[in-house]
């Protein structure tokens, strides 16, 4: 008895021996794929370079004035002191539908980024049963235990099994599938602010061009005045015997047509008005801006040096965010080449007894790393390398088109605002002159001296350069938006959320 209790302690002894190298082992290896973990295949990123030029050429030889600082920030739309657009664009940020969406495509990327983070972390799952089971008489195999609970061998088998698995990212996968959708999402969120300055500035020029329909409308509503009151006189000189009928046909003729282009200008601003109520997500129908006419300057507009243009634009930041995403992807592709490793534990109670399905003896685990490798795919890794690889120099092309279009865009409305001050000095000096030829005309009509044609090519001339000063203006402050739009619109790239706030729990 004392022989068979010495044997039962050596064999007791060499199980926990053995459990402890096996124990020890997996510690071991489980050091070496943590160590290993540190390995990543992708490139180091570095932004694309491009060229920028030291100035704008279309500010040499012109200055304009500018405030002090050389940022334009938050609400730039206050620079014209307009209290209607203040409000139009404030609905702007609230109700407009496109803007809605594009916050959800941000909010849709930035929930991809914690679903590749969630990759980091072990994954484990419960899968609690009670089971009663029956085996088949006929197979000749019976409960082979003493815990069945009727002599027909039905028994009941109660399991509370707990499983985890995980992969080590030995060679960055899961890593750059993070940063992959990192980038992903600030690109989504530039597409945003994008979005919402492209919205910001149509609704600024469809305002200040509604203004400026207005303004038309008021020198029209005046020219028809005054054209009545030459019908006036024309039919009271014919009344008289002093002109002739025809004089009095022409009168008539240019005063309907006048009225008749100034009631066309009525469907160019129901135009606008419709179009800034869908931009501010209200119903046209029941939506309606009072008439005031456009009688503002430009504000001075700070455009800066080229070079922080590619800091203030959120299309270029989010085209540079693309190409540090397929950056990230190349590696994502080059980790295909070599083996995955799970590490995978079970643990948990199992009893035929409820009375003992929570005592140490029900207790079972498994625990074991696993690996899996590729070893033929006919160039399907090497292909999918090439491919990523092909979409980065993408990319970068698109990156660098970004960058020149913008650049296109600054010059074009500094070359217009530049070309615009010069042309309406001149608009203004050809109306007063305009003006002087009427009233000339006009008294020598009235002295007998020329006929009333004169008269009424006098007037056709100033009301078409009234109305050439009028629509150069309109012009001018719509190159004003468009240049505010073009420099980013006070926005930067500081802006943009950091890969610790998108993996963050606030929403």
């Amino acid at each position: 008895m004392t022989e068979m209790n010495e044997t039962t302690t050596k064999w007791n002894g060499a199980i926990h021996r053995s459990s402890f190298c096996r124990t020890l082992k997996f510690a071991v290896l489980l050091g070496a794929l943590m160590f290993c973990s540190g390995c990543d295949l992708s490139h180091r990123y570095q932004r694309a370079s491009v060229e920028t030029p030291p100035a704008y050429k279309e500010m040499e030889g012109w200055k304009t004035a500018q405030p002090q600082d050389d940022t334009l920030r938050g609400k730039w739309w206050e620079r014209f002191n307009d209290p209607q657009l203040n409000a139009l664009e404030e609905k702007v940020n609230v109700s407009n539908q496109n803007i809605a969406a594009a916050a959800a495509s941000f909010l849709a990327a930035r929930a991809l980024v914690k679903e590749a983070r969630s990759q980091l972390f072990p994954t484990v799952s419960t899968n609690p049963s009670i089971t009663v089971q029956r085996p088949s008489s006929s197979s000749g195999s019976g409960s082979g235990t003493g815990s069945t609970s009727s002599s027909k061998g039905t028994f009941t088998d109660y399991t509370l099994p707990f499983d985890a698995t995980w992969q080590p990212d030995l060679f960055g996968r899961i890593r750059n599938t993070v940063r992959s959708a990192a980038y992903g999402a600030q690109a989504s969120a530039a597409d945003l602010e994008n979005t919402r300055l492209t919205v910001q500035a149509e609704v600024a020029s469809d305002y200040l061009q509604l203004r400026g329909q207005d303004a038309l409308k008021e020198l029209l509503d005046s020219t028809v005045v005054a054209y009545q009151e030459s019908l006036n006189l024309t039919t009271a000189l014919y009344d008289t015997g002093i002109d002739s009928e025809e004089a009095v046909a022409q009168a008539e003729t240019q005063l309907e047509a006048t009225k008749a282009q100034d009631d066309n200008l009525g469907i160019q601003r129901a135009e606008f008005e419709h179009a800034i109520a869908m931009l501010t997500g209200q119903p046209a129908s029941t939506f309606s801006i009072p008439i005031q006419a456009l009688n503002a300057n430009p504000p001075a507009i700070p455009f800066g040096v080229p070079s922080q243009l590619l800091e203030r634009r959120p299309d270029i930041a989010a085209a540079e965010r693309l190409v540090a995403q397929a950056n990230a992807q190349i590696g994502i592709a080059r980790a295909a080449y070599f083996p995955t490793v799970t590490l995978s534990a079970t643990a948990g109670l199992e009893s035929t007894s409820i009375a003992s399905w929570f005592t140490w003896p029900s207790r079972f685990f498994s625990l074991g790393p696993a690996a899996a490798e590729t070893l033929f795919d006919a160039g399907l890794r090497r292909a999918t390398v090439m491919q990523f690889r092909a979409q980065y120099d993408g990319t970068v092309a698109n990156y660098r088109q970004a960058v020149l279009t913008a650049f296109q865009q600054v010059e074009d409305n500094l070359a217009s605002l530049r070309i615009l001050s010069v042309e309406i000095q001149h608009q203004d000096a050809a109306v007063k002159s305009a003006e002087r030829n009427l009233a000339l005309a006009t008294d020598r009509y009235k002295l007998g001296i020329d006929p009333y044609l004169n008269v009424l090519t006098a007037q056709t001339s100033l009301l078409s350069n009234q109305e050439t000063a009028v629509t150069l203006r309109i012009q001018q402050m719509t190159a004003t938006t468009g240049l505010i739009e073009a420099l980013g619109g006070g926005w930067d790239t500081s802006q943009l959320p950091s890969s610790a706030q998108l993996a963050s729990k606030a929403p």
